[in-house]
């Protein structure tokens, strides 16, 4: 029986042609020839994919969709006209993610009919390794969503596929609320957890990001739970592609509700549970004996999460849980605030800044906790951490102002995670080796005690408790710092005014430019540039790419390192990748996701020169007879082009094919390049001044309260 034709709609088209929605706007109205829309309505039409894919290709329009966007496609379209489901699709991606890419490739070449046998007998392979996995069948209908999986593992990588799929499903669930936590943060919570933790439980694992951090810590058990089933298949498929060497188990129902793991007990709890959840089970769990500190009231659903992890603990066993600001100092909380205190089980409340994770305008926090052992140590104080005030807040201890000289200084509002890890990390480590002698570290760091916490509103915000004293700040050395800055800061808007001062920015004439332009993947194809990235070796299992290099010791341009303007931060082993790319003098570099306010791109100069592309960063390297460098990078990062080539809801990925740079000659280009690179410049200039400006100001107003400086002697009205 033949399939029906399979719809389209005109932001799909666009993403096929690698064009922008207006362009496909335009062939409607004026080529008559166009495909006629075979349904939908007048203000949304769906087009028949057969005959716009033949109309494209009559006029040369080869496909610039990348592999999970062609994969996103075909699963809507698969679900459309054949009632498929993304589910029994994971299976093939544990298959094939270990698959070289010469076998991934001769299986997208074969007919239809042995595809689909193919596929079937790869998810077979593959069945007992997922409990509660159901054998699949595919049929010789289902050979275009095959093809698109096969291509997209071997291009972009299993975890890649998988996230395509897990997409599909939640929008099929009609499931609201699902994030994943930021690789960055896991890495910090995971990094709190003291050695190496055998055993982990994630009571809300989601897409298993902090169980895979946990396992590249050492962890061989890993145990998950979540309550959506798409999340926990997603995650059982992602901890086995991460961690083939670990024992995964991960089950789909209500961790309070219904615990999967009732009489289980680890090493180590983390977890990013739901916020503000009131149906979390308040009436009917009331005597539930996981409340050893006290029933959490129904506003406080995680103080329930907090106590169902130190449950799940051994004695001396470590949890860390990321919540919402609020949960420090609601009063419905306070009296289980207290208790947690009293009774030692709460070692730790790190504040974040606000971007950290979902949602992006919270600063939210870390709690860490630890099983009381019977007969243990007494624990007299809890350890309070700001991470989110500006390093300029440790009078005297240098820092922000050591940032704005560096590169220009262009950190903005992406959170510096180096930052962020260090201060967390270094104090928590300093606290746990002694927490009798630790050393509070003046608007950053305070271990308070107990007793002094026990007040009658038991408020455990941070940023409350780490304030610097008048007495900690030696008022000489808050001088020289606020002087050295104060220079700093003249210097930066002396040459700022310099930059901005350039004149002869003339109108193009009565109409703007315009211009051909092509594609990235266009420019790619007739070598004028090469696009690269690194993908995580699961994506190609022992393969090597005779182009990479082998990790060692260099260090490694992460996605953030671009947003914030530092140089090469990365490290190799967070890759998970034998080889990668190495970074040239002119490359072209493009984060992957846009976020944040930090830059979407930079040209490689002498400073990243031999280090390794990161993960989520294309590489675009221009042959320099035929592109410059700067031109490319100025049309490349342009909003409108980028927004053009995104795609995504939550988060929107940059499809690097997609990207259109217009067709110059050369010295043209280079014209332009000057220009783009002059304001390059003036941009990172500018956020130096801005960040020093701000620096010198806290400097002074601090100084100024806290009666550690003297206002200027010209300073009377």
């Amino acid at each position: 029986m033949p399939q029906p034709s399979a719809q389209v709609t005109a932001a799909e088209i666009s993403r096929i042609a690698g064009v922008t929605r207006a362009t496909v706007s335009n062939w409607r109205r004026r080529h008559e020839d166009f495909p006629a829309p075979s349904g939908g309505t007048d203000s949304s039409p769906l087009y028949d994919l057969d005959r716009v894919r033949s109309w494209l290709a009559s006029r040369g329009h080869a496909s610039a969709a990348n592999p999970s966007e062609e994969l996103r496609t075909t699963l809507r379209l698969r679900a459309q006209s054949a009632g498929g489901e993304a589910e029994d699709l994971l299976l093939l991606v544990l298959a094939t993610a270990g698959r070289s890419p010469v076998e991934l490739t001769a299986a997208t070449e074969l007919p239809e009919a042995d595809l689909a046998a193919r596929a079937q007998r790869d998810a077979a392979s593959v069945t007992d390794a997922v409990p509660g996995a159901e054998t699949v069948r595919f049929e010789a209908g289902d050979a275009a969503v095959l093809r698109a999986l096969y291509a997209c593992v071997r291009d972009d990588g299993g975890q890649a596929a998988l996230g395509v799929l897990a997409e599909r499903e939640l929008e099929e669930s009609a499931a609201s609320g699902a994030y994943r936590t930021p690789a960055p943060l896991a890495g910090l919570i995971v990094g709190l957890l003291p050695g190496s933790p055998d055993r982990v439980l994630d009571p809300a694992c989601g897409s298993g990001t902090l169980l895979a951090a946990a396992a590249r810590r050492g962890a061989r058990e890993l145990y998950g739970q979540d309550t959506l089933p798409v999340q926990a298949r997603r995650s059982a498929v992602s901890l086995m592609l991460t961690a083939p060497e670990a024992e995964v188990t991960v089950r789909a129902a209500d961790s309070l509700r219904a615990d999967a793991f009732p009489d289980l007990l680890v090493d180590a709890v983390l977890c990013n549970p739901p916020y503000g959840v009131r149906d979390w089970g308040h009436d009917e769990l009331a005597y539930d004996p996981r409340w050893a500190y006290g029933v959490p009231a129904r506003a406080e659903s995680e103080l329930a999460w907090v106590q169902h992890a130190l449950a799940h603990l051994r004695p001396g066993g470590y949890a860390a849980l990321l919540l919402p600001p609020a949960t420090a100092s609601r009063a419905s909380g306070r009296r289980v605030r207290a208790e947690l205190v009293r009774g030692g089980a709460l070692r730790a409340v790190i504040a974040l800044p606000a971007g950290a994770s979902v949602p992006l305008h919270v600063g939210l926090q870390v709690w860490v906790l630890q099983r009381p052992e019977p007969g243990g140590p007494e624990r007299k104080s809890v350890l309070f951490v700001d991470t989110a005030t500006d390093t300029s807040a440790q009078a005297g201890h240098g820092g922000a102002a050591a940032t704005a000289r560096t590169r220009g200084g262009s950190r903005s509002a992406s959170v510096d995670w180096e930052a962020v890890t260090a201060r967390a990390l270094g104090a928590w480590r300093a606290f746990t080796d002694n927490p009798d002698a630790f050393e509070d570290q003046p608007g950053v760091a305070h271990a308070a005690g107990v007793v002094d916490l026990l007040d009658d509103v038991v408020d455990l915000t941070p940023a409350r408790l780490v304030r610097a004293s008048r007495a900690d700040v030696d008022p000489a050395e808050l001088s020289a710092e606020a002087d050295a800055t104060r220079r700093d800061l003249v210097e930066a808007a002396t040459s700022l005014a310099r930059m901005a001062g350039r004149e002869g920015w003339s109108a193009a004439g009565t109409a703007a430019r315009e211009w051909r332009t092509a594609t990235a993947s266009d420019l790619a194809r007739g070598g004028a540039l090469t696009l690269l990235r690194t993908v995580p070796e699961s994506a190609r299992g022992r393969a090597e790419s005779e182009s990479g290099e082998r990790t060692s010791a260099r260090t490694v341009l992460t996605a953030s390192d671009i947003a914030r303007g530092s140089g090469p931060t990365g490290d190799p082993a967070e890759l998970r990748s034998e080889t990668a790319p190495v970074i040239a003098v002119g490359d072209v570099l493009v984060r992957a996701v846009v976020s944040g306010d930090g830059s979407m791109i930079r040209v490689a100069g002498e400073e990243e020169a031999g280090a390794l592309l990161g993960l989520h960063v294309h590489l675009f390297r221009p042959d320099p007879a035929r592109l410059d460098a700067w031109f490319l990078a100025g049309f490349l990062g342009a909003e409108e082009n980028i927004a053009a080539a995104s795609t995504g809801s939550t988060a929107l990925t940059v499809s690097p094919g997609r990207l259109r740079v217009p067709l110059l000659p050369l010295e043209e280009q280079r014209q332009y390049g000057e220009a783009f690179r002059q304001v390059y410049d003036l941009r990172a200039e500018a956020r130096r001044a801005t960040l020093l400006a701000e620096e010198t100001a806290q400097l002074l107003v601090g100084g100024l309260t806290g009666g550690a400086l003297l206002p200027p002697r010209d300073a009377t009205p």
